[in-house]
């Protein structure tokens, strides 16, 4: 099975010796296409960070780094840009949304700049995300959860080959956050799409396909 997202051998510090600090430590992971995996850890392990680095938005010390084919170890800042448009999809806990788009408009953004906006898609995905009511909104006129909502469409409506999700339902009540990672766990099988996805829940992260734990630098598979 093709990998989605390949890690090797992968080394992050913050700081300068003696007192730099190790944030990953000779990491390995794989994301097959199609396929889910759970990242967990203690606030301030490092998931965060190690998300950071699979977009291209933060350097590493050494290692490798593979996105759908793609080695980003050796790409500058434009083509990590254009990875990014067209390949990552992105869902942090900032929302990110453009303040003068609508929520109509901010949906079919990433997917335009992707070459596959697809309207019946982002009308379907509004639908399911319980967004539809809002299109013509913009951002400040919706609540936290509202916002988290539509920034999990941005970036679904893309299509992208590899999502990126840091505590995507962290704003949203249980039963609306089972609901978005249905649809992002759907999408995963439908598109082939992967989906790294960070939690603090166990509970969420038991619905993946796989599951690893970042503690001490160290990616381990729980018992």
């Amino acid at each position: 099975m093709t990998s989605a997202l390949m890690i090797e051998n992968l080394y992050k510090s913050f700081g300068k010796a003696p007192e730099a600090v190790q944030v990953l430590d000779n990491a390995n992971l794989e994301v097959p296409q199609g396929q889910s995996l759970a990242l967990t850890g203690d606030s301030g392990s490092g998931k965060s960070t190690l998300l950071h680095i699979c977009a291209g938005l933060e350097p590493f010390d050494r290692g490798k780094v593979v996105v759908a084919g793609h080695d980003i170890t050796q790409r500058d800042d434009a083509a990590g840009a254009a990875l990014r448009r067209g390949t990552i999809g992105l869902v942090f806990q900032q929302f990110n949304l453009i303040p003068s788009l609508t929520v109509a408009a901010n949906l079919a953004f990433q997917a335009r700049l992707a070459g596959r906006y697809d309207p019946a898609f982002v009308n379907e995905l509004a639908q399911r995300l319980g967004i539809a009511q809002f299109m013509s909104r913009y951002p400040e006129q919706l609540s936290g959860g509202q916002q988290q909502r539509v920034a999990i469409g941005r970036c679904l409506a893309a299509r992208p080959r590899l999502v990126l999700a840091d505590e995507p339902t962290g704003n949203l009540d249980e039963a609306t956050g089972d609901a978005v990672l249905d649809l992002m766990l759907e999408l995963a099988v439908q598109a082939g799409t992967a989906l790294l996805l960070v939690t603090h829940s166990t509970r969420l992260a038991s619905r993946c396909d796989a599951r690893v734990h970042l503690r001490a630098g160290r990616l381990q598979v729980p018992a």
